[in-house]
């Protein structure tokens, strides 16, 4: 097998020892909830130094620390405190991905798959996407098809597919038959308007850099005037670039249902579709068998014109034979163009562990599964897929949004009711033996980002217990643990007015607080909104940590696995454009 040395079953697993015993020791800071911040006085529970030194400590850049520096330096004073932020920073470095020698370099991947040959890639994903969504695209491709190429796969699965912007690109740059699967019909609606824009003005892109790449190469005297076909191709950008918008906008959800660019052809096949999924729509790229401008506009011509324009005779000449024959050849010819053009399926359903693919694919054949920031449970679901269905021969998954995950051995019952057996984490045999909790606040510092609504939440909180800590609706609220108020922060015009919309939807009574008392909690918990800050970057430092071992433990997973030849964890993305950057590759026997 032409793939990279494989990291072995015992080293990952003693890499997961490693870090389990660090974060015991380390998981006070991370499991602290940012809501209980002032209520408990976090700050003065667990670090023994004033903010600001923690802040500038944290985010200074500083060089390689001496060896015989970090032997015997303690991170915690007697009273288990934090002393040294350096010391810190340092150990959680050490305790990350990079740091711990089991991930697979994403050049040494590509090179051995690849080797020296040339890779096309006619179409540039920023074209028509975001430089962060064209970073992700871009780079999870190239390593979709390699492995795709390798094991003679033709068809992918992308779960969790969204706007479909990994399954369009795959499917146009590189010819694959994509099937998007994605929850939100709201999604696969605006996949399926992104990609009518695009299927139209494919070949226009095509043929405009063809002609810019034999211009660049003629001499000066013979190169041609640009023709207008740029200006098409520009409009179309325009349109491709905010059709994701467009298809989450009501109206456009509405003008979309209402006319469906659908081929006639076409209908048999969807309707059979739809009756396993919500909504099933076939779109994408086009061959290259035309060539010339006049072509893209006999793609919307119907057979009959097509013939009429083509004929090289007039009609009358022919004999009834030939008549027949010609427009049999047209029929066979435009239905094996409409077979090679619908490449992209965005289809709506809820996937689970237990899904059966071919419930929902009829004609599915040796397939490759990809998850391209897959949320919570998805993305362990998707392993659990590719372990079960033998169709499935190789797995390229991208995880996001841990806190979402279910968790076997956590304290908190939320989950208890609906996982079925099947827990997003732990997921591997060796993990799950030892018991091991992180905690849903140590998951929600594997994806977090410091903010002033944070702040707005914990002096929430001091108001609530001061004011309604006697109430029914505090003493509910602090049994079933929801202290989630949403997304109000961002609806608020001030402080004065998330508490008042917060504590309303909570179900409490504001009426004998008046704006000036609430505005003095803000006045006087301001100067100590440096604690929180500094107290989140520590929880940032973290993070690398805890999501190391998530990630490990899904590797581990695949490493148990019989049936999986080769397993790999491996860098994608530059952690700057795209924080969530691994992908857990798996490759069956």
């Amino acid at each position: 097998m032409l793939f990279p040395a494989d990291v072995g079953l015992d080293l990952v697993k003693s890499k997961i020892k490693i870090l389990t015993e660090f974060l015991d020791v380390y998981l006070k800071i991370a499991n602290v909830h940012t809501v209980d911040f002032y209520t408990k006085d976090v700050w003065n529970q667990f670090v023994a130094l004033p903010p600001e030194t923690v802040i500038s400590q944290l985010l200074c850049q500083q060089g390689e620390t001496p060896v015989q520096e970090k032997m015997g330096v303690s991170v915690w004073d007697e009273s288990q405190k934090l002393k040294d932020v350096a010391a810190y920073k340092r150990v959680t470095q050490d305790h990350s991905l990079p740091n711990l020698g089991v991930c697979t370099a994403l050049d040494d991947l590509i090179q051995e798959m690849w080797g020296n040959k040339q890779k096309d890639v006619f179409l540039k994903p920023s074209t028509f996407m975001s430089s962060k969504k064209s970073h992700e695209v871009e780079l999870m491709s190239e390593v979709i098809v390699s492995f795709a190429k390798y094991c003679s796969i033709q068809q992918v699965i992308d779960i969790g597919s969204g706007k479909g912007y990994l399954s369009s690109y795959l499917s146009m740059q590189y010819g694959l038959n994509v099937y998007g699967i994605d929850s939100s019909s709201t999604n696969t609606s605006g996949a399926n308007e992104r990609n009518r824009k695009l299927k139209r003005y494919w070949k226009v892109y095509q043929r405009q850099t063809k002609h810019q790449n034999q211009d660049n190469s003629a001499p000066e005297n013979l190169k041609e005037e640009p023709t207008n076909n740029m200006e098409h191709f520009e409009e179309a950008k325009e349109q491709i670039s905010h059709s994701g918008e467009q298809g989450n906008s009501p109206q456009s959800q509405s003008s979309h249902v209402q006319t469906p660019v659908t081929d006639t052809s076409l209908d048999s096949e969807t309707s059979e579709k739809s009756n396993s999924v919500v909504s099933a729509q076939f779109v994408g790229s086009t061959d290259n068998e035309f060539d010339g401008t006049d072509n893209l506009l006999l793609e919307f011509l119907s057979t009959d014109a097509v013939e009429m324009s083509s004929l090289s005779r007039k009609k009358k000449d022919l004999d009834d034979i030939e008549k027949e024959r010609r427009k049999t050849a047209s029929l066979e010819a435009k239905a094996k163009q409409i077979k090679e053009a619908n490449l992209y399926s965005p289809l709506t359903l809820h996937v689970t562990s237990t899904t059966e693919l071919q419930d929902i694919i009829s004609d599915i054949k040796d397939s490759m599964l990809v998850g391209l920031h897959t949320c919570g449970d998805l993305a362990s679901d998707t392993l659990r897929i590719f372990v079960t269905k033998q169709e499935l021969k190789v797995v390229c998954s991208v995880g996001c949004c841990y806190h979402l995950l279910s968790e076997e051995f956590e304290l908190s019952g939320d989950h208890k009711e609906c996982c079925h057996g099947l827990w997003g984490f732990p997921m591997s045999q060796y993990l799950r033996s030892s018991i091991w909790r992180c905690g849903r606040n140590a998951r929600m510092s594997a994806c977090l980002l410091p903010s002033e609504s944070l702040f707005y939440r914990a002096v929430l909180q001091v108001i609530i217990k001061e004011h309604f800590g006697n109430g029914k609706a505090y003493t509910a609220l602090q049994r079933t643990k929801n202290k989630n108020v949403g997304k109000i922060y961002s609806k608020s015009s001030s402080f004065v007015d998330y508490i008042r919309k917060s504590v309303e939807k909570l179900g409490m009574d504001d009426s004998k607080m008046s704006d000036s008392l609430i505005q003095g909690y803000y006045d006087r918990y301001m100067p100590r909104m440096k604690e929180l800050e500094a107290f989140n970057l520590l929880k940032v430092a973290l993070s690398p940590c805890i999501e190391g071992l998530i990630l490990l433990d899904r590797l581990c997973y695949l490493k148990e696995q019989a049936n999986v030849a080769w397993s790999a964890l491996v860098q994608l993305f530059d952690p700057l454009k795209s924080p969530r950057c691994y992908a857990v590759i798996g490759v069956k026997k």
